[in-house]
This record gives C-alpha cells, sequence and structure tokens, in this order.
C-alpha cells in the first residue's frame, strides 16, 4: 500500500481500522485512552476539525500546523524525522498498551494509518458530515447527534473545544445549516468516491 506524506499546512482525513475488523475499543476507558494520547501526541502538530471513534475504526479531520504554531519543525524535521512521526507514536503507545490490558498479541491496527488529502471545500463539508454521520452505519446509536465518541456534539453546543468548531461551521455558513445538512442522507453517497477502502 502507498501511503501519502503529510505537509504542513494541509488537511488530511485519518483513520485505522482494526486488524480483521476486530474492535479496537472495548469499553469507555479505551476510548478515553485513546483521545489523552491523542491530545498528547497529535494537539501538538495539527489542528482537529472533525472526529469520530468507533468500536472497530476510526476517523479524523485535521490540518497540519504550520512551522510557526507546530512542534513538528522545531522538534522532528531537525531531527530529520519525518512529519507522520507523531502518529506513529500515538497509534504505537495505544496498541501497546491495549496489548498488554487485553493479552492481545499481533498488530492491533490493519494499517499503519491511513490519510487522504483533503483539497476542497466541498470534501471538506461531505467529509464533516459522513464521520459525524459515521454511529448510524452500523446501528450502534440511532441518535448520532449525541454520541459520545464524536465531535459533533462540541461542535454544536457552546462552550470551550479543543475542535476548531468556528472554521467547522464557517464551512456551513451557519450552525442551522450544518445541522440541516447533516439530516441529508445523500451525503454519504457522494463521500463514498472519495473513500478508500474504509
Amino acid at each position: 500500500m502507498k501511503y501519502i506524506n503529510l505537509e504542513l499546512e494541509k488537511y488530511y482525513h485519518i483513520f485505522n481500522r482494526g486488524n480483521n475488523k476486530e474492535n479496537i475499543f472495548c469499553e469507555d476507558e479505551n476510548y478515553l485512552h485513546f483521545m489523552s494520547l491523542y491530545k498528547k501526541y497529535i494537539y501538538p502538530v495539527a489542528d482537529t476539525f472533525a472526529y469520530c471513534l468507533m468500536p472497530n475504526h476510526f476517523h479524523f479531520l485535521i490540518r497540519m500546523k504550520g512551522e510557526k504554531t507546530s512542534k513538528v519543525s522545531e522538534t522532528f524535521e531537525v531531527l530529520d524525522r519525518p512529519v507522520w512521526k507523531p502518529f506513529a507514536d500515538f497509534f504505537n503507545s495505544y496498541s501497546k498498551a491495549f496489548n498488554k490490558k487485553y493479552n492481545h498479541t499481533g498488530s492491533l491496527f490493519q494499517y499503519k494509518f491511513k490519510r487522504n488529502e483533503v483539497n476542497t471545500i466541498e470534501y471538506l463539508r461531505e467529509l464533516v458530515i459522513y464521520i459525524h454521520r459515521n454511529p448510524l452505519s452500523l446501528a450502534i446509536d440511532g441518535n448520532y447527534q449525541n454520541y459520545r465518541y464524536s465531535s459533533y456534539p462540541a461542535i454544536i453546543r457552546k462552550g470551550k473545544t479543543s475542535i476548531c468548531k468556528d472554521e467547522v461551521l464557517s464551512w456551513f455558513d451557519t450552525k442551522e445549516n450544518f445541522i440541516f445538512c447533516h439530516n441529508k442522507i445523500s451525503v454519504e453517497n457522494n463521500i463514498s468516491t472519495l473513500l478508500q477502502d474504509v
């Protein structure tokens, strides 16, 4: 499999699933630990616009920070280490913790991690909706608006969040239109042509 390089100031869809489609999250503690590691490894190097954690896979929409705002340049590039290294460290750290807790052997994830560049506003909008509606695809929660392991609730409610919600809402013009667009079913058919083997 060919993996694209991550470049500063570009948007990417980051996703992966469990090896053999097995669960990578078995209980609440797993989801919380995964996100605590995400905060440790990824927040310093990327802005986050949407995410959803499902029992056997996950999705993130991120933008790599620029040289002035990212620790990538001072921590990784100076050492001649690739920009994707924080992601590898993040997933490796979670895999080790999961394997130890559940006596799991072998690779936890099916891939190193998959990433697609997102380079149009239409793609950004459709991907945000696709990510947030993911819980409906497995029928594990009849109301995706309240799904616990998704950025959707953080974007529509008031209060501070680490999600770049103001920028996300600007892609839809208003919060009302953001909600309206999420309720349209046609988006799922459009986004499927942009995804590869999720």
